[in-house]
């Protein structure tokens, strides 16, 4: 077996792998940006080096840096990761002209499925059913239009060399062909030096399957049955799971058979993805195939036991796999969110800054299920500007797929994340959705069950009894401690507290009468009693214990009078109150919230692409106003209303923190 193993890339993935490899035995070597030279996989590593400057294209995507590090180090193979180089023809064949293994497939087996284009054409040329669309390379914004008119609308751009949503655009008409073609461009160019893109047809509610395959260099091939990754937002995947609640075995088989006769004809000897668009009715037809690990793979792992990262490895030193396709059980369900940097409530615009909390919830058992976190990054460190937004993949296992969901949205409970925006509570939120629970899925969730955006969810029914009763709890809690503050004034009688509380929950109003047994502190509301038991302690991010005996996690942060409070994907400020402070609560001016309306806010910290307008420009609503960069996606900044210019404060080439005022309307 190799001795080290060097992982070209960074934060999660590179930490997975350095897990996987440590295991084995085998010595791991981080390759670093300026940007990155305090981050976890640099310390997890047994060395780490320095390979440039902070945008990709200077250091993670530099081959000849890569291979530089391997002589240095004396690294005998690279794992790739995802992203970056993992689908790079020319790395593949860069190291194998140094003497170097590539962790993953051939460079020929990259050349013919890594190219969206021509995977296309070598699934076509096998049978595959494929998506009608364009595969030759389209030079222009006509070009574009003109193949979008005669395949029909609605069709989809996409970067040739593209993954993870970027380079990719929707388009319902031909003016939104023409401004999609001219960003997936633009992104292609930024993310993957490859500025190629082609033109399909968009499929009307469609699902997105996958199946996992691994090969070896012996010519075996099989398949891990299929993950389903309907859940995505602008073109990424936000929840997958495994298996798929649409299939049955019969086209589970189907999938796999194709997938697995589409890789050998490529002489497929790694692990991979095959990527299917299927319609309700189970039917389905290959999209592309991904010829590297994939971000949700611990679906898979979780579900078969097999260590994908591991058989990468061996098969890359040579070994025949020793699992045939007979061994493959699928076992339970798994389901994974990613948690990103990025406001739910804004759009979903990246965030950055320093993780002042970062506590991710125990890895491990979780009562019947197994709870799994994937992270590169830690309590304290710094979320870039320069890299993808993600912070974590949480994982959870159990015996169903209910069992699963459960899990998950307790593990969302009690992920505390503090200093910049995330989209916890937005997983969290679909976590409870009702058609998310059914398994009714399509790659269109999210915008047919948030047409006007996220906002956060009001606590309601049974969540909001229960917010009530840990709003009381945690404050009792801390009068607790208050009655045992020391160095009291002797001769003066220790503070006596009312034992009736009144909880505003947002709009709703709890009352409840505290008291203590065994123990416990049982809080006796008007309509029923509940039993709370928990060491919570204050300042505690995360409040974990029970109501009558059922396990609960809620994000709890101190606000004055009360606390702030988020469970089962709602959120509420609790104010704690006697009935004398309520009365007097109930009398107290709200503060309203300054008017914006006149200015273009920056809604992110970024990177000022263009300014579309000038002073005195009466601009129509819907019309382009800005584009700001961050975390390599272009964001183009619209107008709300008909409104006229009166000033411009950014420029092009300005770097704004959110909120900064680019503009100024009359």
């Amino acid at each position: 077996m190799f001795s080290k193993i060097l992982i070209a890339n960074r934060g999660e993935i590179a930490c997975r792998v350095i897990k996987t490899a440590r295991r084995m035995g085998i010595k791991t070597v981080a390759v670093y940006s300026d940007a990155d030279r305090d981050a976890l996989h640099v310390e997890m590593a047994d060395e780490a080096v320095h390979i440039g400057e902070a945008p990709a294209a200077q250091s993670y995507l530099q081959i000849d840096k890569i291979v530089a590090a391997c002589k240095q180090t004396g690294a005998e193979a690279v794992h790739p990761g995802y992203g970056f180089l993992s689908e790079r023809e020319a790395f593949a064949q860069a190291l194998k002209d140094n003497g170097i293994v590539f962790i993953g497939p051939n460079p020929g087996a990259i050349a013919a499925m890594g190219d969206k284009i021509e995977s296309k054409k070598a699934a076509a040329a096998a049978k595959v059913s494929t998506v009608p669309g364009h595969l030759g390379i389209i030079e222009s914004p006509d070009h574009a239009v003109k193949i979008a008119d005669d395949i029909g609308y609605p069709v989809m751009i996409k970067a040739s060399a593209g993954g993870g949503g970027k380079g990719m655009r929707i388009a319902h008409s031909s003016a939104e062909v023409a401004e999609g073609f001219a960003r997936a461009k633009s992104e292609a160019a930024s993310s993957f030096g490859d500025d190629r893109v082609f033109v399909e047809k968009f499929i009307v509610d469609p699902r997105h399957i996958e199946i996992q395959v691994l090969g070896d260099k012996h010519g075996n091939v099989i398949y891990l049955g299929e993950r389903e990754c309907s859940i995505q937002r602008r073109n990424q995947k936000v929840v997958e799971e495994a298996p798929s609640p649409l299939l049955d075995e019969a086209t589970r088989r189907k999938m796999g058979e194709q997938a697995v006769a589409l890789a050998k004809a490529v002489n497929y000897d790694s692990a991979g993805t095959v990527e299917f668009v299927a319609g309700q009715d189970k039917s389905f037809y290959f999209l592309e195939m991904n010829t590297r690990l994939q971000v949700e793979h611990p679906v898979t792992e979780m579900v078969t036991g097999i260590d994908l990262v591991e058989q990468m490895i061996r098969v890359a030193y040579g070994e025949k796999l020793t699992i045939s396709q007979a061994d493959v059980k699928l076992d339970g369900w798994a389901v994974e969110s990613r948690v990103y940097a990025e406001d739910p409530t804004r759009n979903f615009l990246p965030s950055t800054g320093r993780l002042v909390t970062y506590r991710a919830p125990s890895e491990g058992p979780d009562g019947d299920a197994t709870v799994r976190n994937d992270t590169g990054v830690y309590e304290g460190g710094e979320i870039s500007i320069y890299y993808d937004p993600m912070i974590a993949k949480l994982v959870t296992h159990a015996a169903t797929r209910e069992a699963a969901i459960e899990a998950q949205a307790r593990a969302l409970d009690a992920f505390a994340i503090d200093g910049i925006r995330h989209n916890i509570p937005f997983v969290a939120a679909v976590m409870q959705h009702p058609r998310w629970i059914a398994g009714n899925l399509s790659t269109g969730f999210i915008a047919e069950e948030f047409p006007e955006g996220f906002s956060l969810p009001a606590p309601q029914d049974e969540t909001a009894f229960r917010m009530a009763a840990i709003a009381i709890a945690c404050d009792h809690r801390m009068n607790q401690r208050k009655r045992n503050v020391s160095a009291q004034m002797e001769g003066w009688r220790k503070v006596s507290f009312d034992r009736l509380r009144v909880v505003q929950l947002g709009a709703e109003r709890f009352e409840g009468e505290v008291s203590e047994q065994g123990g416990a502190v049982v809080i006796a509301f008007p309509d029923r009693s509940v039993s709370v038991v928990s060491d919570w302690t204050p300042g505690e991010p995360v409040w974990r214990g029970t109501l009558d005996g059922v396990q609960v996690a809620a994000q709890v942060r101190s606000i004055l009078n009360g606390v702030a409070l988020g469970h089962a994907g709602a959120y509420a400020n609790a104010h704690v109150y006697t009935q004398r402070e309520a009365e007097l609560a109930a009398l107290m001016p709200e503060k309203v919230a300054a008017d914006t309306g006149k200015f273009l806010l920056c809604p992110m910290p970024g990177l000022v692409k263009s300014i579309a307008v000038a002073v005195g420009q009466e601009v129509k609503a819907g019309e382009p106003l800005a584009m700001v960069e961050a975390m390599k996606m272009e964001n183009v900044l619209r107008a709300e209303k008909d409104v006229t210019i009166s000033k411009i404060l950014a420029k092009e080439g300005d770097s704004l923190a959110v909120d900064a005022v680019i503009m100024e309307f009359a």
